[in-house]
């Protein structure tokens, strides 16, 4: 089943921990990476007390159910370090499950299409650079994208 990740860091090597994130989706075996967008800088979003983030997105075949991904990636969180914070707050890494085939939940614990993807233009960036064609929930995503702030947003390599 086809699946969208978003990961996010602001601790540490940014940019190293979404690439650590990026192989442990893999060598577990939770998905087969088909794409993987740049990494991009991104101001503080909600809680702006902090530094940019990196964020990144990927895209690629997974065969867990919905809850057995969301199990996967928050032990992928948790091996890597992350400790509970604040709502928006600092975090040394952060996978959010974006969509999963055409999966949609809305409960506590996991929301398909991940519920606040569309007013992001740090996930809608990174996602439409490796899926410009994708529709969820029937909003292309580069439709989405034209339509949110997305100031600051950039390669992570332009500083």
């Amino acid at each position: 089943m086809r699946v969208g990740f978003g990961l996010g860091s602001n601790i540490g090597d940014k940019p190293a921990n979404i690439r650590r994130a990026l192989g442990l989706l893999e060598s577990r075996e939770i998905a087969q990476l088909s794409a993987v967008s740049r990494i991009y800088r991104t101001p503080p979003w909600g809680d702006t007390d902090q530094g940019d983030f990196a964020n990144a997105c990927a895209i690629g075949e997974t065969k867990l159910s919905p809850y057995e991904l969301l199990a996967a990636v928050k032990k992928i969180e948790a091996d890597m370090g992350r400790e509970p914070s604040r709502r928006w707050g600092p975090r040394l890494i952060d996978v959010d499950i974006l969509f999963l085939g055409d999966h949609t939940l809305d409960d506590p614990e996991l929301t398909l299409p991940h519920k606040e993807l569309f007013g992001r233009g740090f996930v809608l960036l990174p996602l439409a650079e490796i899926a410009p064609d994708l529709v969820l929930d029937g909003a292309p995503i580069a439709d989405a994208l034209q339509a949110v702030e997305r100031a600051g947003v950039r390669p992570w390599e332009e500083g």
